[in-house]
This record gives C-alpha cells, structure tokens and sequence, in this order.
C-alpha cells in the first residue's frame, strides 16, 4: 500500500514512498511513462517509423493470435459439446429426464460466472504462462474424464468442475491482449479471437459427426468417444502451451530488446497503463464502484444468454426442424461460418471508426429479426434463415463490447477485475428463444444506448472544461487510483 501525504518532519522512508506516489501521480495513471523511455528509432522519419510499426505489429501478431484463437477453439468445444453428445444418445444412455440436460447445463455456469472476477487477479500475479497452461491442462483432463462417467450424478459433478477450470480462459485473453496492444488496434484482434467461438460450433458438428461413429469402439458409446477425444486433444495443446504464451510484452522472448521497448513505446503513447503496475486492493474497489463497471455486465448479459442459448441448443434445434443424426449436426455449420466473417469484420469496422456502441446497434438488429424468426414461424426454412440472422446478431457483440469496456477502463488491475464481473455477471445467464430476444431488446441494445449516451456526455463535458477541477482535494496517491476518471481521458463511443 503507497503512503499518504507526509510532513518536513517525516522519515525517510516515507519521502522516499511519497515521491513514488507523486511519480506515478505525474504520468497520469500509469506505471510508464513515454518521456522514461528511450527512443531506439530516433532520428528516423515518420515513414521509417510507420514501416517499422507495422513490421512490429504484424510479428506480435503472429506469436500471439494463432494461438490464443486455437486455445479458445478447445475451449468452446469443451464447453458446448455437451449439445452434439446429446444429439448422439447421452441423454438414454445415463438415465437422463425431465430438467437434467438444462441442469447441467446450467451447473457449468455457476462455477464458471463465480469465478471469473478472480481470475485476472490470478493472471497478474502468477503470470499468463503459468496461469493458461495450468487450466488448459486441468480442464482437458476433466473433459477426458466427462466422456468416462456412467451416471448423471458424475456428469454434473464434470460440468461443475469443468466452469472452474475454464473459467479464466476468455477474460484472461481479452485482459491480456489490452496489454499488448492500442485501443484503437484492440477490437480486431479480440473479434479474430473470438471468431474461434463460431468456428468451434461449425468445426464442432463436423467432429462430432465423425467422432459419433465410433460407437461401441472399447465398450464406449459416440457420445463419450466426443468427450474423450476432443479432451485428450487439449491435453496435447496444454502440453506446448508453456513455450506458446508469452507473460508480458517488456520479457517477451520473440521480441528484440529494442522491439519490446517499442511495443512499450506504443502502450504509452496510448495512454495505456504498464503490466509492471503494482498490485493495490483499492484497484478492486475502484473497479465495483465504476458505473461503467455494471453498465458494460449489463449489456454483455444481452450477449452471454443469446450466445450460450444458441450454440448449445442449435442441435436440438434442428432436429425439432425434422433433421436428426449426421444431417442436424452438418446444418450447424454454415451459420457458424457467417457469424465468424461478421464477427471479424465488425472488429475492422469498430477499430476504425472508434463507434463500438453504433456496431452493437446494429449487429443485434440481425439478431433480434433471427429470433422472431424462430418464435413466430414453424416453416423449417425460414426457422433456418432464423438461425443464420441469429448467429450474425449475436457472435460479433461479444468481442465489441468487451473491447469498448477495456478502452474505456485504465488501469491494469482495473481494467482486469472489471472485465472479469463483466464476463462473470454474463455467464449467469439462462436460455430458451423468448428470453433471448427479451435480453437482447433489453439489455445488448438497451444497455447499448444508454451507456453510448452517458459516455458521449461525459466525453462532451471533458471537452468543455467542466470536469477539469475533477481532482481537486485529490492526493497524488488517489490521483493514481482514479485511473480513466479524469479530464484528459476520452471514451470510446
């Protein structure tokens, strides 16, 4: 914890603490500051520069998302395959009736939503290569183990279990990349990560149409065969995972001495805080009393119940459209396809525009015509339209809002806590078509204008000098912990 004010008459100590305070009171709420960096490109022109930046971009992107995408790729396999096992005969073969398949699904998210506030805590302080490798391990490991259990009882204790372990894996990497790159270069990156969501569901049918046919192999039906398979395969990721992630960008091994002190560079130029930010509890609290904080969970709720309701039902989906086996699981894929070149586009649009909230508008429209679509029509083929719109109105909102939520909170340990409730607070949310479109009326679109019209009136009372006497009566320390709250600081829109 930093210290106070101090006294002509204080110790040492404390005027040594004291000048820390008002060090990183002076750079505006970061850890860094670009003026304490040295230049390596000095004396080049802005060409030179702008060859040189793009150059940097273009090989952290290479080291990082590839990755990250096939990571959460696993991820969402492991979590929605539960639907194809289903389809395959999961249901007879453990007993299952009633309530039981919606009750475990429901059991995943439990776990998973209480534990992602914590978990960019944890990503900070153990570091992400120890961090990611450890529950991409442990949640493989559960998934080989969901395709061995023999009763319902075993089966819900493996979903509950598998929320924890995965629990860390998507706030962690939107918190992480906010740490690699400028806000303005934020929303592709993470809309290309989560583009791996829609492709799981596509490249999910297809494996577990072809997974299914090895019922009876080893005394095991096609349902478990999709759980064991698919959870040996992150296993074997996990195992290279290690080498693959890269903790923070000033020890990243793949850069240069002079290439990490350039992406430092670009962090700073942004106004963006240092991953070396000291830990201080008050970060948290400044998180749980940021408006922004429960106005962003607010709208990811109208994305999260639309999400999770439609890629673990579209099976069921289907086969209540009149196609059953091999087939319902191949119509699942070209739906998944379009949300995915949406979802990416989307993020090129927003980066450039810097109008997150207008994007969200608009995608959710997709999604808000899909579902009357599937509630007010029995006609399969408009039904199956339906699920097309659907999936365009919800897969590209969810990389947007966060990333419009992680450009508009500074402060690493801020920004980290915040995302995790945001994504917690979602995952607490249930399913079925009616509530989807009550969620997305509501809360994407609802929350989405309320808080683009509360930030652009913040934005406009910044600009004219109305909040420039925001800190006054502020220490240096509190200064610190204000982070985005101050005058200087723009929101996205």
């Amino acid at each position: 914890m930093f210290g106070r004010g101090s006294s002509p008459s204080s110790s040492d100590n404390e005027k040594k603490r004291d000048s820390q305070v008002e060090r990183r009171a002076s750079v505006t709420s970061r850890a860094e500051s670009l003026h304490d960096l040295p230049d390596p490109d000095a004396g080049k022109s802005p060409e030179e520069r702008a060859k040189i930046d793009k150059a940097l971009l273009w090989k952290v992107d290479r080291w990082i998302i590839p990755w990250l995408c096939l990571l959460y790729l696993l991820s969402f396999l492991d979590r929605s395959n539960i639907g194809n096992a289903r389809v395959a005969g999961m249901e007879k073969s453990l007993g299952m009736a009633g309530h039981d398949y919606n009750n475990t699904l429901t059991i995943f998210f439990i776990s998973y939503a209480l534990a992602e506030p914590v978990t960019n805590v944890l990503l900070k302080r153990m570091t992400p290569r120890i961090f990611f490798t450890s529950i991409i391990l442990l949640w493989g490991f559960i998934m080989t183990m969901m395709g061995l259990v023999t009763s319902y009882a075993g089966l819900l204790g493996c979903r509950f279990v598998l929320g924890l372990a995965e629990a860390g894996l998507f706030p962690g990497v939107n918190y992480y990349l906010s740490c690699w790159y400028k806000r303005s270069e934020l929303g592709i990156r993470a809309a290309i990560f989560f583009s791996a969501a829609a492709l799981a569901g596509s490249f999910g049918g297809l494996l577990a149409a072809a997974i299914a046919q090895m019922d009876g192999v080893g005394g095991k039906p096609g349902w478990a065969w999709i759980f064991i398979i698919e959870g040996l395969a992150t296993m074997f990721a996990g195992c290279f995972c290690w080498w693959l992630v890269f903790n923070w960008p000033d020890t990243a091994t793949f850069l240069t001495p002079e290439e990490r002190l350039r992406v430092r560079r670009r962090l700073a130029e942004d106004k963006q805080s240092s991953t070396g930010e000291e830990y201080d509890k008050r970060h948290i609290f400044a998180a749980l009393k940021d408006w922004k904080t429960w106005g962003y969970a607010f709208i990811y709720m109208g994305t999260l119940c639309p999400l999770y309701s439609f890629s673990l039902f579209l099976p069921t989906i289907l086969v209540g459209m009149g196609y059953a086996g091999t087939r319902a699981q191949l119509l699942s894929v070209p739906p998944y396809a379009c949300a995915a070149v949406l979802t990416i586009f989307v993020g090129w649009v927003a980066d450039r525009t810097r109008m997150r909230g207008y994007c969200n508008m608009v995608t959710v429209t997709f999604g808000i015509v899909g579902f009357c679509m599937l509630i007010g029509s029995t006609e399969p083929r408009i039904q199956y339209a339906g699920t097309f719109l659907g999936a365009m109105g919800i897969y590209p909102a969810v990389p947007n809002s966060l990333t419009w939520a992680a450009n508009n909170l500074e402060g690493v340990y801020k920004r980290g806590v915040c995302i995790g409730i945001i994504v917690g607070w979602g995952n607490l949310n249930g399913v079925g078509h009616g509530v989807v479109l009550a969620y997305q009326l509501i809360a994407l679109l609802g929350g989405t204008i309320i808080m683009h019209l509360m930030l652009r009136r913040e934005n406009r009372l910044r600009a004219s000098g109305r909040r420039d006497n925001m800190h006054q009566g502020m220490t240096a320390d509190q200064i610190w912990v204000a982070g985005d709250n101050r005058p200087d600081f723009k929101y996205v829109l």
